[in-house]
Formats: C-alpha cells, structure tokens, sequence
C-alpha cells in the first residue's frame, strides 16, 4: 500500500471512530430511544437553539430538519424524545434497486454514527399512479422500514403526505401500502391552498373543514387511525391584494402550481411570532372566519398596499386538534417548533405556551 494509501485508510478510520464516539456528557444518553409512546407530539426542527425552549414535558419525536446538532439528540434522548433523520431522494433516482439499497444503506448508518433513533422520509414530489415512480416510492418506504427496524431496534420511520389521499399536487401515491409499511404518517395539514381551482382569492392555510376532510379520507381508506399524526400549522401566509373588494375579499396574484391556475406562492410564508408582532397595529386588527374557521388580518403596507394575513392560533388549532382526540389518532405534531416567539418577554411567553397546550384540544 503507497503512503498516499495508507494516509487515506487511516483518515478513514479515525472519521468513524470519531462519528461513534458519544458527545453527550453521560454516555447512556446516546443509547437509542426504544420505548413507544401512546400519544405521539411530532415536532420538526429547523435549526438553531430554539429547542432549548421547547416544552418537553410533552415532545416524543423531533425530525430535526436542520445541521446535526449533538447537544439537541442528547438533550431530547435526556427527555426520553427520539430524534430522527431527515429523508429527501429524488424519485426518478430511486427507481433502480441499487441505487435504493444504496441510499437506504446510507441513512441508517448516518443514523448510527449520530445516535439517532430512525428516520422521516419527506418526499413531497409528483408521481402519476401506477408510475415506475409510484411503485419505487412504495418500496423505498417499505425497505427503509425493514433496514432501520433491523439495524436499530425500536427505531422509528415516518412518512409525510399531504393533507388529503386525493392526488394533492399530483402526488398520487399508494398510501395504503405506505401506511402499512412503517410506523407512522405525518399528515400536513397545512398548505391547502397550494392548488386553488376557483376564484383566485386569499384564504386559510388549513380550514377547519377542509382539514378534518382529509382524515376522513384516510380513514376511509382503511389506514389505521393510530398511523396517522395531525400536523398543523405555526405560520401564515401574507397576501399583496391586487384588489380589496368592498366585502374584505383580498384578490391575489395568479401563481400557477403543477395544474392549477392560482396557488398560495402568491403569498409569503409568516411565522406565528411575526404574526403576533403586527395583528394588533394592522388595520383590521383579529378578524375571524366562521367558514374556514380560521383567523386573518388586514394591513397596509408604506407604499400603500393592502395585505390580507391568513394563519393559525390556538382557537383554530384546538378546533383541529380535537378531532384527534376524538378519532383516536396516533398524534399530533406542527411545522415548526422553531417559529414561536421564545423570548423572555411575558406576553410572548403566554403566546408560545398556548400554541403548544392547543395541540391537545379544546
């Protein structure tokens, strides 16, 4: 072996002793989480040290969607929460057996190096039924599941589906089978506008009845209510009008999206904190809507445009949340955790703790 070689081989090694070494402060800490919870809070995390926040009296999961962060899966795995992978391939890619095992093969011992206790597979992509896409996408879910129960006992897979089974911006998927397959179903109850087919107007991000539709959907599908989690939102979208009819109704630019004529990216997403920082000074100030069951605000902004705020706050979410009571479902979760006001400011911390108490209801 040539010195180069060798320098290579030893490098090597010392990367994965280095990745299987334990930065927790007790090493126990790094031992996977095993133990199943009867109710689940799905938290998704997007980076930064907001977590430290969080209430983890009730957290179980947390999909940590930002830069690995050690001192996060110590602290969580301290509060017997599990953290998990994020999971992302193209689909087309995935198609070949190879190239799946491959990229099956390398989460999992992502996963083992990181201490962590499964994976999120979040593809959110088209694929028409019956599509080699379609099938590839079944059996992704189905084998990662296989691998992550074998290589690391007790760990979790979970897969993230639209708010509705009925082909929600093409992804037509087997969800039954997919359901079957691993241990739980995030379902994003949010976004619900991505595809407006009607006039092309501002509105809620989850209507209530929109909403409790698509579980129903599920459920008639025969998918077991304990596989699936309510996620909700903890943000908004913030509407430029075109125009303000006399009425309220805020009309928005038409933003196509895969088929549809108008869609929310006329919009920009906003968080809950960003919300709560401007609702009492718009000019409408909380408005709400019995229809979609949600609240809004109306504002203008210095160069004399209306806006129009559509979100999500306690009252909207226990209204959602409660129907998981209700049905008896695996849980319930939100995108995301980190977009809360934690700040010392008592008001903020008022507003941050009744977003998370509304996950269990009114």
């Amino acid at each position: 072996m040539s010195p180069n070689h060798i320098l290579v081989f030893l490098s090597s090694i010392l990367i994965v002793s280095w990745a299987d070494v334990c930065p927790c402060e007790r090493p126990e800490l790094c031992q996977q989480i095993r133990d199943q919870k009867d109710f689940e809070v799905f938290v998704f995390d997007v980076g930064g040290k907001t977590w430290r926040s969080y209430n983890w009296s009730v957290v179980t999961t947390v999909a940590a969607f930002g830069k690995y962060d050690a001192e996060l899966m110590c602290h969580a795995h301290s509060q017997g929460a599990r953290v998990v992978l994020k999971g992302d391939v193209p689909l087309a890619y995935v198609v070949d057996q190879s190239n799946r095992t491959g990229w099956i093969t390398e989460k999992v011992n992502l996963a083992k190096s990181q201490f962590m206790d499964g994976i999120n597979i979040d593809v959110e992509q088209a694929a028409d039924q019956g599509s080699a896409e379609y099938f590839a996408l079944t059996h992704l879910v189905k084998e990662t599941t296989q691998a992550f129960h074998k290589e690391i006992p007790g760990s979790q897979v979970s897969f993230d589906v639209a708010w509705s089974p009925k082909c929600i911006d093409n992804r037509c998927y087997d969800y039954v089978n997919i359901a079957e397959s691993c241990d739980l179903v995030f379902v994003m109850s949010y976004d619900e506008q991505s595809q407006i087919l009607g006039d092309c107007i501002a509105m809620a991000n989850a209507p209530q009845a929109q909403t409790l539709k698509g579980y129903d959907e599920y459920l008639e599908m025969n998918i077991d209510p304990k596989k699936l989690v309510m996620g909700v939102p903890w943000y908004g979208y913030d509407y430029p009008c075109l125009n303000f009819s006399q009425d309220g109704v805020c009309y928005i630019a038409s933003v196509p999206f895969r088929g549809a004529p108008c869609s929310d990216a006329a919009g920009k997403q906003k968080a809950y904190s960003w919300m709560m920082k401007r609702v009492d000074a718009s000019l409408s100030g909380r408005l709400w809507d019995d229809k979609q069951q949600a609240p809004y605000f109306n504002y203008e902004d210095p160069q004399g445009q209306i806006h129009q705020v559509w979100y999500d706050d306690p009252e909207s979410i226990c209204l959602k949340s409660s129907y998981v009571q209700w049905k008896g479902l695996r849980g319930v979760g939100m995108w995301n955790a980190n977009i809360l006001d934690y700040s010392d400011h008592p008001v903020a911390k008022q507003q941050s703790a009744k977003m998370w108490n509304a996950l269990f209801g009114c």
